[in-house]
């Protein structure tokens, strides 16, 4: 199997997939515009199409303060973007007849069984109406949630809990004694619900979240930079994780969310991994090509067709996403227009707190990746993706 280093993929010259040269390089300064006022540290860019790495550029920093610049191979924590890799691991056991999507996930988790739910506003508990099942947490729709510093009574139940405290079958444990925000399949609630994945993947398969991932799809797929750990001869190329800071600059986060270590995540299915921009490149073009990348077939065509169609109700917007609707384990644009931007009905997509970003276009054979470290508002996701399709010329 070729792995193509820090590119990801091979290249190409952009008017070859056409794609304009000139107008791309109109990416680098915008970007640096970002940079120069102090908005963020540094960040990389990358577009493919049809297959082909066309734009990879690098501006600022990896480390600010040491004025260590950003690299092209630079380690960066991308989050919640853990969350497609894991539901990519689900749909593989999915694939072998583990489960169906609408298996109760009480049968593979006894953790999850007799669940209570919330009233609204939550005046009191009640037994739930119907049981959580693998479509529900793949879908964000189980009542499962992140919790946060609201009055709801979950938020408290949620922040006493010591899910990321010892190993996954703790974390299902504490989360399957919490009452759910609403009964499964009611509503929309980005949470823990792939986070539950992970354990799924690791009570079917029998073996470690963390083994299932490398020997099943990253290690197959040349993710030689992925995993829940950065090791010591690698830590050089590991990127400071930043915040906004009240002048208006940024500074930097020392303790970050989900780590158990300076370099080491929890297991957690929806936001433990550690990755780069080529080596998420390739995971993002195993799927543009219906599950299979360099002759290793992961997932069959129909399967990936399945994931990147709508699987919510038209009235929910997944993270105020407008214009979007949630495949499995991904955004879905379902109106270009609602989206406010340029792009195609099909696009999939999601990003990570760190304002990782990557989507996957279909219609155009195009992936685009954005990749910095700051927790924060990112707008320069939308000029990004603006950019990109306006270099578009066939």
């Amino acid at each position: 199997m070729a792995i193509y280093g820090y590119d990801g993929l091979p290249r190409a010259v952009p008017e070859d997939v056409g794609m304009s040269t000139s107008r791309l390089e109109r990416i680098a300064p915008v970007m640096q515009h970002w940079v120069d006022d102090g908005k963020i540290p540094g960040a990389l860019t990358m577009i493919a199409r049809e297959g082909r790495l066309v734009h990879f550029e690098k501006v600022g920093m990896q480390d600010v303060a040491t004025a260590k610049p950003i690299e092209f191979d630079t380690i960066l924590r991308i989050y919640s973007m853990t969350k497609p890799i894991t539901s990519i691991a689900v749909m593989m056991l999915y694939e072998e007849g583990h489960f169906q999507l609408g298996t109760p996930v009480s049968e593979l988790i006894p953790a999850f069984k007799d669940m209570q739910v919330y009233t609204e506003g939550g005046a009191a508990i009640v037994d739930a109406e119907t049981e959580m099942t693998v479509k529900h947490l793949l879908t964000h729709t189980s009542g499962l949630i992140y919790g946060g510093d609201g009055e709801h009574p979950i938020h408290q139940r949620y922040r006493d809990a010591n899910y990321y405290q010892g190993d996954l079958a703790n974390m299902a444990n504490e989360l399957g004694n919490i009452p759910l925000l609403h009964n499964p399949g009611a509503a929309w609630n980005y949470g823990m619900s792939t986070d539950v994945l992970g354990y799924l993947v690791e009570v079917v398969s029998g073996m470690p979240f963390a083994e299932f991932l490398k020997t099943q799809i990253l290690e197959p797929l040349g993710m030689v930079d992925t995993a829940f750990s950065v090791p010591d001869e690698k830590a050089d190329r590991y990127m400071t994780l930043y915040e906004p800071s009240e002048d208006g600059g940024i500074q930097v986060l020392e303790n970050a969310p989900v780590s158990s270590g300076p370099r080491s995540f929890f297991h957690s299915g929806g936001a433990g991994l550690q990755s780069t921009a080529a080596d998420y490149l390739r995971f993002c073009q195993m799927l543009l090509n219906d599950g299979e990348l360099d002759g290793v077939r992961l997932l069959g065509r129909k399967t990936v067709e399945l994931i990147r169609v709508n699987h919510i109700s038209d009235d929910w917007q997944p993270l105020e996403r407008t214009g979007c609707g949630f495949g499995l384990g991904f955004a879905v644009v379902m109106d270009v227009a609602e989206t406010h931007g340029p792009g195609s009905e099909g696009t999939y997509s999601w990003g990570g707190l760190a304002s990782t970003t990557f989507w996957i276009d279909p219609v155009e054979d195009l992936i685009g990746i954005l990749m910095t470290q700051l927790i924060g508002d990112s707008p320069f996701h939308a000029q990004f993706r603006v950019l990109t399709y306006q270099a578009i010329t066939d």
